[in-house]
C-alpha cells in the first residue's frame, strides 16, 4: 500500500449561448446541451470531472446573472469534490464568419454591440466593469492558449489563438469570468467557434472533448 494521496482532479465547467441576431441556431447551444452525454460515451479521462453546462441568453445582462450564480455554485460544489483545487472555466461562443475554431488569450474591458442583444441592449464604448478603469484595460487568460493551440492542430483541427474575442456577448462574458477567475485562484478560457455549416457538428464535438482532455493534461 502506498502512501501517496488521490491524484489531483480537474472540475470543468462550460457556457455556451443561445440564438441571437443573425444567427438562428447557435451550435454553442448543442455542444454544451450534448457534451455530459458525448463525454460518458467517449469516457472521462482519470483526474477530470465535468461539471456544469449551461447555456447563457446573448444579452450582457441577461448572461451575467446566470454566469454568476453558476460561477458561485460551482466553487461550493467542488469544494465538496476531494482534491478538485483545480477547477477551469470554458466557454464558448459561435463566430458565423468563421472557418477555424479560435481561442481566445484575452477580453477587454469594453462593450461596443454592432446589434442589439437579445434583450435589446446595445451599448456603445461601455467599459464592461467601470471600477476596473477604461475601456482599454484588459485581461488575460492564465492558460497556455498557444500550448492548446499546438496541442489541437497537431491532432487535425483547423484551429488558431486569437487575441481579440470581439466586442459584442463573447467579449462581455469573458470579461467577467476572467476577473471571476483571477478573484478566485481559478482559470477561464473562451474559444470560438465556426457553423455547424463550416465545420460540421461531429467534428466540433471531438473537438471540444479533446479541448477538456488537454486542459485536464496539462493543469
Amino acid at each position: 500500500m502506498g502512501s501517496e494521496g488521490p491524484a489531483p482532479v480537474v472540475a470543468v465547467h462550460v457556457t455556451g449561448f443561445k440564438k441571437f441576431h443573425g444567427v438562428a441556431e447557435n451550435p454553442t447551444e448543442t455542444i454544451v446541451n450534448n457534451l455530459q452525454s458525448y463525454m460518458n460515451k467517449r469516457g472521462l479521462p482519470k483526474g477530470l470531472i465535468l461539471g456544469t453546462c449551461t447555456v447563457l441568453e446573448t444579452a450582457g445582462q441577461g448572461a451575467i446573472v446566470p454566469l454568476y450564480q453558476t460561477l458561485q455554485s460551482s466553487l461550493s460544489k467542488d469544494a465538496n469534490v476531494p482534491n478538485s483545487n483545480r477547477v477551469i472555466w470554458v466557454h464558448f461562443g459561435v463566430n458565423s464568419g468563421a472557418t477555424r475554431f479560435a481561442i481566445e488569450q484575452q477580453a477587454v474591458n469594453e462593450a461596443t454591440f454592432r446589434c442589439a442583444d437579445e434583450m435589446g441592449w446595445k451599448p456603445q464604448r461601455v467599459p464592461i466593469v467601470p471600477a476596473d478603469g477604461g475601456i482599454s484595460r484588459f485581461r488575460e487568460t492564465s492558460l497556455p492558449v498557444k500550448e492548446l493551440t499546438k496541442s489541437l492542430a497537431k491532432m487535425g483541427y483547423e484551429v488558431t489563438a486569437s487575441d481579440d474575442a470581439g466586442r459584442f456577448v463573447c467579449n462581455y462574458v469573458y470579461y467577467h469570468s476572467l476577473r471571476f477567475a483571477e478573484q478566485n485562484g481559478i482559470k477561464s478560457v473562451f474559444v470560438h467557434v465556426p457553423l455547424f455549416l463550416t465545420i460540421d457538428e461531429e467534428t466540433q464535438m471531438q473537438f471540444a472533448a479533446t479541448l477538456l482532455e488537454i486542459l485536464a493534461s496539462i493543469y
